[in-house]
């Protein structure tokens, strides 16, 4: 058997990430990975590629990097899971309230999913209301079923899940506002993400950079953040912002900071910890307090108690993560490549004259690439033909995550390997994706059927 036979074989959707299956990525893409070091990755063969799925955004300064594997290796000759909290757990948890604005407690886990459910728990338990309001276009927020419930996939969610989340449409207050009007003193928080590649500011503000001029910026009250953070506090919900993407890679502080909000609540997660299993709540202390249990004869909320929450390991990675990122300026590189990157690659399309077919788009930190076929319509089948290109020249660009270990070198391998896939691109336009493409295109994770 192959790999692919024998990974859906063992493991229902062949990884633990349906971001990882094969249905995410073109024919030729490598089936199963061996190990990564900096920003490349390998395969069992021993074939090299330059990668931009970097472990679906959660490693930023490369894999393996020497330091932050010691520091781990280090807590793991401590024991790594202890019976009672452990010094390494403590000095994170100091670590994380004194660089994250807003967050005076936080409580750690090892997913996103688990923390982003326990945020909307913490919520309904402090405000004594039922519903919850997210994005219709933000793409993931939990593998829970008050998420997942109002996606496609609701096989096995009961309907009274489902109906307890509302949608509303981000850069829409209007959207937002109604909903509090039709559940008045009902709803417990909006969570939403900060920013994706569209951005929270008005359309006449001045491009972003990796230095926030929001918190200077006169058009503040036409930023759709701070709509949504002034009509929580108008309304009595708790204002949430899942930093799973967005957090230590916009700015050291988060998105939030960099937008000039403070959230009721936020989630953290990825970028925490160089790839190590890492996530966490944080937030206001008289909410994160439901969860407390040193405050005699309060009503008590079970939030999160989870075996590997406090694991070593990952927290000692956390902490010489962000050693390194005060250190190197991370978040300041990431700004500065994905810019780069971003100009590149749009010049080399405008260069083959198919611009209007293939762009890089959204702030430099939080780059996609759009693809279109010959009618202008949104392409998943040249998206798959681009990414398909990119493996051949050894580049694996499912999406564009950066790391530290992106340099100049890196980028002219990139833009080298997209001059060559583009120039397959133009031809496929005139003569016909299906001409070109090898195999099936990609497929959205959220679809009802296989």
């Amino acid at each position: 058997m192959t790999y692919q036979q024998r990974l859906n074989h063992a493991i229902p959707g062949g990884a633990h990430t349906y971001s990882r299956g094969f249905d995410q990525f073109p024919s030729n893409a490598p089936q199963i990975l061996e190990k990564g070091k900096g920003a490349y990755v390998w395969d069992s063969e021993g074939d090299q590629f330059l990668d931009y799925g970097m472990a679906l955004r959660a490693v930023t300064l490369g894999y393996a990097n020497p330091r932050v594997n010691a520091a781990a290796i280090k807590q793991i000759e401590n024991g790594n899971n202890l019976t009672r909290a452990s010094v390494i757990e403590l000095e994170a948890a100091e670590l994380f309230t004194s660089l994250i604005p807003g967050a005076d407690m936080v409580k750690f886990a090892k997913n996103g999913s688990n923390v982003t459910t326990a945020a909307v728990k913490v919520a309904r338990a402090f405000t004594v209301r039922r519903y919850v309001c997210i994005p219709r276009q933000h793409p993931f927020f939990s593998f829970d079923d008050w998420f997942i419930g109002t996606t496609p996939l609701q096989r096995g969610i009961p309907q009274e899940y489902v109906s307890s989340t509302l949608l509303f449409d981000y850069n829409d207050i209007t959207s937002l506002k109604y909903l509090f009007n039709q559940y008045p003193d009902q709803i417990a928080a909006v969570v939403l993400e900060p920013a994706t590649t569209t951005i929270p500011c008005p359309a006449n503000c001045i491009e972003l950079t990796a230095d926030p001029q929001c918190i200077s910026c006169p058009n503040k009250s036409n930023n759709f953040l701070h709509q949504v953070q002034n009509l929580c506090r108008n309304e009595g919900a708790l204002f949430i912002l899942d930093e799973m993407i967005t957090g230590f890679r916009w700015s050291l502080q988060g998105a939030g900071h960099y937008f000039n909000v403070t959230p009721d609540l936020m989630t953290f997660g990825k970028a925490m910890a160089n790839g190590f299993s890492v996530a966490a709540l944080a937030g206001r202390r008289d909410i994160m307090e439901v969860g407390a249990i040193d405050k005699q004869g309060s009503e008590r909320t079970f939030l999160l108690s989870t075996t590997h929450g406090g694991e070593m390991c990952g927290l000692g990675a956390f902490i010489e993560t962000m050693t390194i990122y005060q250190e190197r300026n991370v978040c300041r590189h990431l700004w500065d490549y994905g810019a780069k990157l971003k100009a590149g690659m749009n010049d080399i399309a405008l260069a083959l004259g198919i611009k209007d077919f293939f762009e890089v788009i959204g702030p430099s930190i939080s780059l996609n690439y759009i693809t279109r076929d010959a009618q202008g319509l949104v392409s998943a089948a040249f998206r798959t033909l681009f990414a398909q290109e990119m493996i051949k020249s050894k580049v694996l660009m499912p999406w564009i995550a950066v790391s530290l270990s992106h340099t100049d070198k890196e980028l002219t391998l990139t833009l080298d390997a997209c001059y060559k896939a583009l120039q397959v691109y133009k031809e496929a336009i005139v003569k016909g994706v299906e001409n070109y493409l090898v195999g099936s295109e990609v497929k959205p994770v959220f679809r009802k059927y296989n």
